[in-house]
């Protein structure tokens, strides 16, 4: 080749040489509603990674099960169909069963005792779990704690759950937990429980107030009540192999980003939940707080079901979180 033809070659391939790598965008599923914070932390996350990446790496999110339901989503996210969810933790526990550790029965006085477990040496084990099952962890939202609500009767002592159709989500902590105290749970999808309610199917669920408030589950019952028996995360996940694929620098950006929309959506979860009670109450439900004996009984009749998960999953875990939950 000429040397004037060979320059000429080169100054014509060089702007493709130079240019940067094409943009990229990452799909993300959830089924919380759109108007939940934990979705609109989400679109916090998307603009602030659009921001710090100049636009290279961008993110499309997909709330209130555009693309599926919770089981649906995880399954996305293993096979790598999607990038990643945010998702109610037990929908992971199936696949990662150490979950369950931190969803223990009344282990937990408030939010901070709750984010001090999952902040702590408990989380990093925890993320350590879900890496090994292909997940890469990129934070904890506030879910929130779980309270019943049923179109039976006031819930005022432990005999008040006797019998109860109850809807659970699919963690067998939970499930043990209601067996326990006299209830009979249901495993359900979030998408089916309005309609089993409404038809008679079910006597009952539970879980945050700002769920409850969000599904429109007062039109469908009667009694609310404050029993907060577990307390529930949302996790921010991503497949493992698509995230270990990218640039160190996109991957930091990413954890920047995610860690930003979490911190404020733990910030808003607190005031969303006490609006979404009030909420409720204002709309017809006849809210029934529980006594503190009441709690204390209810605490004695789950407390075997930490012995039984103790064997499943092991104990050094559990202590742990115990622990850690029990620190001042």
């Amino acid at each position: 080749m000429k040397p004037i033809l060979a320059w000429a070659c080169v100054a014509a391939l060089a702007p493709a040489l130079a240019a940067p790598a094409a943009a990229e965008t990452l799909r993300l599923a959830g089924n919380f509603p759109v108007a939940h914070s934990s979705s609109v932390a989400m679109e916090r996350f998307a603009d602030r990674l659009a921001e710090l990446t100049d636009g290279d790496l961008t993110v499309e999110t997909f709330p209130a099960m555009q693309l599926g339901g919770a089981k649906e989503n995880v399954d996305q996210v293993r096979s790598g169909v999607i990038f990643g969810t945010w998702i109610g933790s037990a929908y992971l526990s199936r696949t990662v069963p150490e979950l369950e550790a931190v969803s223990l029965p009344f282990a937990y006085p408030d939010r901070e005792t709750a984010f001090r477990v999952i902040d702590g040496p408990a989380g990093d084990v925890l993320n350590e779990k879900l890496a090994e099952r292909g997940f890469v962890s990129l934070g904890w939202m506030e879910l929130g704690s779980r309270n019943v609500t049923n179109s039976v009767r006031p819930i005022e002592s432990v005999e008040d759950f006797e019998g109860l159709k109850i809807r659970l989500q699919p963690n067998e902590t939970h499930l043990a937990t209601f067996r326990a105290i006299g209830a009979n749970p249901v495993s359900m999808g979030i998408s089916e429980v309005y309609s089993a309610l409404q038809q008679g199917v079910l006597d009952g669920q539970e879980n945050p107030y700002s769920i409850i408030a969000s599904r429109n589950f007062n039109e469908v019952q009667g009694h609310l009540s404050d029993s907060g028996h577990f307390f529930d995360y949302i996790l921010l996940v991503a497949n493992k192999r698509k995230f270990d694929r990218l640039s160190d620098e996109a991957q930091a950006a990413l954890r920047t980003a995610a860690a930003e929309a979490v911190a404020w959506q733990r910030d808003t979860a607190a005031d969303e939940d006490e609006a979404s009670r009030q909420a409720l109450i204002d709309a017809g439900m006849t809210f029934t707080p529980l006594s503190d004996e009441t709690r204390a009984a209810l605490r004695s009749r789950s407390q075997p079901v930490i012995g039984d998960l103790k064997e499943r999953i092991g104990a050094d875990l559990i202590d742990l979180v115990l622990k850690e939950a029990a620190a001042q």
